[in-house]
C-alpha cells in the first residue's frame, strides 16, 4: 500500500492493498457514509415502524441476529431498547437471538447450522412482530434462513447488509445495504445506522426532548444545573388517544343541484330549475371529516382559515366533528360552486385567492403535530405547505407523515413516510425530473414513483391509479401492486382523500407501509361505492372498537342491487357456509347466475358455522371465503351473516329469487315465508351429486 495519505473523500478498494490501516481507513469510511446518508429516510422509517409495533395493542416484540462482529451489534440494538438510548421512556421487549447461549448451543447439537437463529424466531417471534438482521456480506446461510423463517411466521424483516445485491437483501422485506467492499467499514455504517434508527424509535415514542447547550462540567442526560431530565408525558397520560393530525388547504363544497328540460333562448345553455343547494367541506377539511368517520381516534385539522362567510360556514360543517386549528389566514376561503343537472356537472364557479397568506403558526398547531400519532398532510395548492413555520413544524412531528400532494402545492418534507400522488400528479413530476411520461402501464408508474424517491428524499411512494388500485414503490426492487375492488356505480370523487386518510390511520396504528396501502386500497373502494364526497354525512363508518354490525357487506353490494333494480332486472340470491370451495358449489352458483341479472351469496359467519356445522370448523375464514366467492365471474357481490338463518340479510337485500341446491324439491324451504313479504321465489337448483364439504374433511382425515 502506498505510504502517501490519501484525502478523507477517497476511498481505497482491496484490489489495491490486503489491509487498511490510517488515512485510508477514514477515506473508505467517510466514502460509505455518504452511502448511509442515502438511507436516512429508511432508517427513520424503520425506527417509527418499530415503534408502532412495540408500543401498539399488541405490545409486540423485536429480534435482532448476526454473527461474529454483527452478534455484538445486534445485542447492542435489544440492549438500547430494553434500556434508553438517549431520553428516559418505557422498556419495550427485544431479544437478541445471538445472545442465547443455551439455545445457540442446545440447537448446533440437534439440528443443522442454518437453524441457528431460525428455530429461535418460530420460538419467540408472533405475526407482526419485527427482525432485524445484520451480515456484513448479506450471504450468511443461518441470517437467510432466520428470514424466510421470520417472514412464514408473519414478521417483518429488516435487514443491514453489505453490499448488493444479495440473498439476505433478497428475502429481507426491506435492507439497507452499505455499499463498501471493506468488512469493518461495513460494520461500523451498520453502528452508525443502528444509532439513527434508535434516535428515529425514540422521537416516535416520545416527545423530542429539550435540546441542552453543553455546559462546562455538565453529565450527559442532565439539564444544566438542574439534575436529571423528567421523562415528558406520553400522549396517552395527557389525554387519552394520540390524534391523526391533518394540515392542509381547507376548501367549502357547493353542489347546486337542479333540473334542465330547456336551453335559453338566447345562447345555447340549459336552464338549471327548481334547484337544491348542498354544502360539504372540501380539500383537507373533506379528508378530516373522512378520518373521523372512521376512527375512535380524535382528529384534529390545522388549517388557515380566514374571516368571512364561507369559513363560518365550514365552521359550523366541522363542528363536532374534528377539532380545528386555525391559522390566521387572509384571501378568503375558496368556495368551489358546481351547478349540476342529476348526476352532470354543467359549470364551476371558484372564488377565493388562488393562495392564501398566513398568519403566525399558533402554538397549539406545533403542540398537536408533536404529539400526533400520525399526521395527512393535504395539500390543494393554496400555499400552505410552501410556508416554513409549517414545513418546520411537520420536520418535528411525532407520528409517520403521509402527504397528499398537488400540482401546485410545495414539495414533501423528506421525513415524509408515504406519498400519494395520483397517476397524473407522478407522470407531471417526474417528467419534470427527466422520466419520460409516456405510458401507463405498471414499468411505466414504477419507474415514476422511482423518480419522485429519488427527487424528494422521501420513504415511499404509492401511486394511486383510480380502478385499477395502486403501486407501491420504496425505491428500488419490485414495487407492490394492489388491486382495487371492483365497484359498480359509486362516485370517485374524495377517492384520494379516502385513500390518504385510510393510510394515515393504518400507519398510526402501527401498521406497515405495504399493511396501509392495502388497506387504503380497500377503504377507498368503499368509500366509492357508498356514494364518494356527496355522501359525506349519510351516516358514519364503524369505528375502531366498535361492534361490528350484524351484516358485514363486500365493497358495492349495494350499488349492485340499485344498478339492478333501477335497469327493471332480476336480483338472485344463494347461501351456504361455503367452507371448501368444490364442484357441486360451483355448479349450484352457476346455475343461480342464470336465472337473473346478478348473484348475491350470503354465507355464515365463523360463529354461525361453528353453532351449525361444530367447533372443528369453519375450515376456512369468512373473510377468506368471501375473497373466493368473489372472485367467480358469475359472483357478483357477497354478504357475510352473524345468524344461524339468512333471514335478517335477506330481509335487507330483498332478493327477487333465493336460489337453494340440494333434495328440496317439493318440499317448502325454510327462507320461502320470509321471500314472501315482497313477492320473492324461493327456488330449488339440481345438485351435482358425490360433492360435499364434510365428505371432503371426512377423506383427507381416512
Amino acid at each position: 500500500m502506498s505510504a502517501v495519505p490519501r484525502s478523507a473523500g477517497t476511498a481505497v478498494s482491496p484490489d489495491a492493498c490486503s489491509h487498511l490501516t490510517g488515512h485510508d481507513h477514514v477515506a473508505s469510511l467517510a466514502a460509505a457514509l455518504r452511502d448511509v446518508t442515502g438511507h436516512v429516510a429508511t432508517l427513520d422509517r424503520w425506527g417509527r415502524l418499530l415503534a408502532g409495533v412495540l408500543r401498539g395493542e399488541g405490545r409486540g416484540r423485536l429480534l435482532a441476529a448476526g454473527n461474529g462482529g454483527s452478534a455484538a451489534q445486534a445485542q447492542h440494538l435489544t440492549a438500547e431498547l430494553v434500556g434508553r438510548y438517549r431520553a428516559e421512556r418505557p422498556p419495550f421487549s427485544a431479544i437478541c437471538l445471538s445472545a442465547e447461549t443455551s439455545s445457540l448451543t442446545a440447537i448446533a447439537n440437534d439440528y443443522p447450522a442454518e437453524e441457528l437463529f431460525a428455530r429461535q424466531v418460530e420460538a419467540h417471534g408472533r405475526a407482526g412482530d419485527v427482525l432485524v438482521l445484520l451480515s456484513t456480506s448479506g450471504r450468511s446461510p443461518n441470517a437467510v434462513a432466520a428470514a424466510r423463517r421470520a417472514r412464514e411466521c408473519g414478521l417483518t424483516v429488516l435487514a443491514l447488509t453489505g453490499p448488493g445485491p444479495n440473498s439476505l437483501a433478497d428475502v429481507a422485506d426491506e435492507a439497507v445495504c452499505i455499499d463498501s467492499a471493506w468488512t469493518a467499514t461495513v460494520q461500523e455504517c451498520h453502528l452508525v445506522a443502528l444509532h439513527l434508527l434508535c434516535a428515529a424509535f425514540d422521537a416516535a415514542v416520545l416527545a423530542e426532548p429539550a435540546r441542552v447547550p453543553a455546559g462546562a462540567g455538565d453529565a450527559p442526560g442532565r439539564e444544566a444545573g438542574n439534575g436529571p431530565r423528567e421523562r415528558p408525558a406520553p400522549a396517552s397520560e395527557a389525554g387519552g388517544a394520540r390524534p391523526l393530525v391533518v394540515v392542509g388547504d381547507a376548501l367549502l363544497d357547493v353542489d347546486l343541484v337542479g333540473t334542465a328540460s330547456r336551453l335559453t333562448p338566447d345562447a345555447p345553455v340549459p336552464v338549471v330549475e327548481d334547484v337544491e343547494r348542498r354544502e360539504r367541506p372540501g380539500g383537507a377539511a373533506l379528508a378530516a371529516v373522512i378520518a373521523a368517520a372512521s376512527t375512535s381516534r380524535p382528529v384534529v385539522l390545522v388549517t388557515p382559515m380566514a374571516d368571512d362567510d364561507g369559513a363560518t360556514r365550514l365552521r359550523a360543517l366541522l363542528a363536532g366533528r374534528v377539532r380545528l386549528v386555525e391559522i390566521p389566514a387572509t384571501g378568503g376561503t375558496a368556495v368551489k360552486r358546481r351547478v349540476r343537472v342529476g348526476d352532470h356537472s354543467v359549470v364551476r364557479i371558484d372564488s377565493g385567492d388562488p393562495v392564501v397568506r398566513l398568519g403566525a403558526l399558533p402554538d397549539e398547531a406545533r403542540e398537536v403535530l408533536r404529539t400526533a400519532a400520525a399526521v395527512l398532510v393535504a395539500d390543494y395548492g393554496r400555499g400552505t405547505t410552501a410556508s416554513a413555520a409549517v414545513r418546520e413544524a411537520l420536520a418535528a412531528a411525532g407520528g409517520p407523515i403521509v402527504w397528499d400532494p398537488h400540482p401546485r402545492g410545495a414539495d414533501p418534507v423528506p421525513s415524509t413516510r408515504l406519498v400519494t400522488p395520483n397517476g397524473a400528479e407522478a407522470a407531471r413530476v417526474a417528467a419534470a425530473a427527466g422520466v419520460p411520461a409516456d405510458g401507463d402501464g405498471l414499468a411505466a408508474v414504477g419507474a415514476r414513483a422511482e423518480a419522485l424517491i429519488r427527487r424528494w428524499g422521501v420513504g415511499a411512494v404509492s401511486v394511486t391509479l383510480g380502478a385499477r388500485g395502486a403501486l407501491l414503490s420504496y425505491g428500488g426492487g419490485a414495487p407492490m401492486v394492489v388491486p382495487a375492488h371492483a365497484v359498480t356505480g359509486g362516485d370517485p370523487c374524495g377517492a384520494g382523500d379516502a385513500f390518504a386518510a385510510a393510510a394515515a390511520l393504518l400507519l398510526a396504528d402501527g401498521a406497515v407501509t405495504g399493511e396501509a396501502v392495502a388497506g387504503a386500497v380497500a377503504a377507498a373502494s368503499v368509500f366509492v361505492g357508498r356514494g364518494g364526497a356527496g355522501a359525506w354525512d349519510a351516516g358514519d363508518a364503524p369505528r375502531s372498537g366498535a361492534r361490528a354490525p350484524n351484516v358485514i357487506a363486500e365493497p358495492g353490494v349495494d350499488s349492485v342491487l340499485s344498478r339492478v333494480r333501477a335497469a327493471g332486472g332480476t336480483v338472485v340470491a344463494t347461501g351456504g357456509c361455503f367452507d371448501l370451495l368444490h364442484p357441486g358449489h360451483v355448479a349450484t352458483l352457476r346455475a343461480a347466475r342464470g336465472l337473473g341479472d346478478c348473484l348475491v351469496v350470503c354465507i355464515n359467519s365463523d360463529d354461525s358455522v361453528r353453532r351449525l356445522k361444530g367447533p372443528a370448523r369453519p375450515l376456512v375464514s369468512a373473510a377468506d371465503r368471501a375473497r373466493v366467492l368473489d372472485a367467480l365471474e358469475f359472483v357478483d357481490a357477497v354478504v357475510v351473516f352473524e345468524e344461524d338463518t339468512p333471514a335478517a340479510v335477506l330481509d335487507r337485500l330483498r332478493p327477487d329469487v333465493w336460489a337453494k341446491g340440494g333434495d328440496y324439491a317439493g318440499a317448502d324451504l325454510p327462507e320461502a315465508a320470509v321471500l314472501r313479504r315482497w313477492g320473492g321465489q324461493a327456488v330449488v337448483l339440481p345438485y351435482l351429486d358425490g360433492h360435499s364439504t364434510t365428505a371432503l374433511v371426512e377423506r383427507s382425515r381416512a
